[in-house]
């Protein structure tokens, strides 16, 4: 899921079916990116991120998140909004920047691109079929929330954009979609039985499980590399109060992600437990290629809360480190199935104040 939301003064880029349905559309046109996007350049890691070769910075200019390698681990998937459009649309590049193009629609809001194993196929969520229009940001009356659009659903098409078929078509939110490294399964999050839950289905949309069942919010799923367990980041109220305020926002397609904790299932949804105790905003984990530890992006450092920083934990919740310490934000990190390159998303470097941008490195273990 995709939210730009603005937090004292920082932006901050976080994340979160039944039968097929078709619906194709010809390969969208590339459009030619800002100088400033397609700018490339190797910068430093402060010297306490010990895990860190030199960093290639991939985009300076814009939003840029959710950047996720493809199978063959020379490419790299994208959301982007820089000029001409006003929200999020999907782009792919090389793992070095180059050849960089638009995939999805240009039309709507996207969200949660990922590569098919057979790297010939993307996955990504929109609203283009509701509007051509991005939808309305979130209502912050109610504080820091997170919209959760009901015209999202889950789109799979070839690599350059071209074949667009529907594969979700329920009423309600249907994003946050990843695919299984054993390339049998894509797991989503969806809205369609009137809570934020986990579920499972097959490359082409179809045998759908429901996962997790408690009232709260479960998403931004990602299997282990061998495709055994799913990890996630979960919310889920206990006091009266908290119950109140989650089923209020709820009914208006918003969610407040102010605590959310890291949490660990068998890919089946069976052996769930909470890996995370920190009682702070924990997001977009991710499997280290030993599939014995997680990494995950937290304001956990920070009192005020606006600072979000890479940690790393083993499963079972023990040792703790924290990987990366440059202000403002640090977030949507992945290893490639090569198992040595590494993606994130920064506000490092960046050109313009609060933008956030790509960046690639060897990780040193």
């Amino acid at each position: 899921m995709s939210y730009r939301v603005v937090v004292t003064g920082v932006t901050v880029v976080a994340a979160m079916a039944a039968a097929l349905s078709c619906s194709r559309q010809q390969a969208p046109t590339a459009v030619k990116a800002t100088p400033a996007v397609q700018s490339v350049r190797t910068v430093n890691p402060d010297p306490r991120e010990v895990h860190f070769g030199p960093l290639k910075m991939l985009t300076d200019g814009g939003e840029n998140a959710e950047a996720y390698f493809s199978f063959d681990s020379s490419q790299l998937i994208w959301q982007s909004t820089h000029p001409p459009y006003s929200c999020d649309q999907i782009f792919v590049m090389g793992v070095d920047g180059s050849n960089r193009h638009l995939v999805s629609t240009g039309k709507g809001r996207t969200t949660c691109a990922y590569f098919y194993p057979d790297d010939k196929h993307i996955l990504y969520s929109s609203t283009h079929l509701d509007s051509p229009d991005c939808p309305p940001p979130p209502d912050h009356s109610r504080g820091y929330v997170w919209a959760l659009y009901p015209s999202y659903d889950i789109f799979r098409a070839s690599a350059d954009g071209s074949n667009l078929e529907r594969l979700t078509d329920t009423p309600g939110y249907d994003a946050e979609a990843t695919v299984s490294p054993q390339g049998d399964k894509i797991v989503f999050t969806s809205l369609r039985n009137g809570d934020l839950d986990i579920y499972t289905m097959n490359l082409d949309g179809s045998d759908v499980k429901q996962l997790t069942h408690e009232l709260g919010y479960d998403g931004g799923p990602y299997f282990s590399p061998d495709g055994t367990k799913i990890i996630y980041r979960a919310y889920h109220p206990t006091k009266p109060e908290e119950v109140r305020d989650y089923t209020s926002l709820l009914e208006q397609n918003l969610i407040r992600p102010t605590v959310l904790e890291i949490w660990v299932m068998d890919a089946d949804g069976s052996n769930k437990h909470q890996i995370t105790h920190l009682g702070v905003a924990s997001f977009a984990p991710f499997f280290h290629p030993s599939g014995t530890k997680v990494i995950f992006s937290s304001n956990y450092g920070d009192p005020k809360g606006r600072e979000f920083d890479l940690y790393m934990v083993n499963l079972d919740g023990t040792g703790l480190e924290r990987v990366t310490y440059t202000p403002e934000f640090d977030g949507f990190p992945m290893w490639a199935p090569d198992g040595h390159t590494f993606v994130f998303c920064s506000n490092r470097h960046n050109s313009h104040p609060h933008e956030t941008n790509v960046f690639v490195t060897q990780w040193r273990d």
